[in-house]
């Protein structure tokens, strides 16, 4: 996977790109498909993960499967924490 870090949302000095490659490849990770039609016709999926450090974040992204650019990330709010938990607990 090759990550697309141009023109980003977010601080590349706060998330870094090591810490979107584990969310996005995150096997316990919770993934949503598009539930929007755009006018330009791209999709954005969207990314819950914890990194291998811990940190749990909320991405958003585009991928044609060879491509992943990156739109958006944050850290998790407290709802997609516990929802997040509760994915992971049954799937562990």
């Amino acid at each position: 996977m090759d990550l697309d870090l141009i023109d980003v949302h977010f601080d590349l000095r706060e998330i870094k790109p090591r810490e979107l490659e584990e969310i996005l490849e995150d096997p316990f990770g919770v993934r949503f498909l598009p539930d929007i039609e755009r006018a330009d016709g791209e999709s954005r999926y969207y990314a819950l993960g914890r990194t291998v450090g811990g940190r749990q974040l909320f991405v958003c992204f585009w991928t044609d499967g060879k491509t992943t650019r990156v739109i958006a990330a944050r850290a998790m709010t407290e709802n997609e924490t516990r929802y997040y938990e509760r994915r992971y607990a049954a799937i562990k």
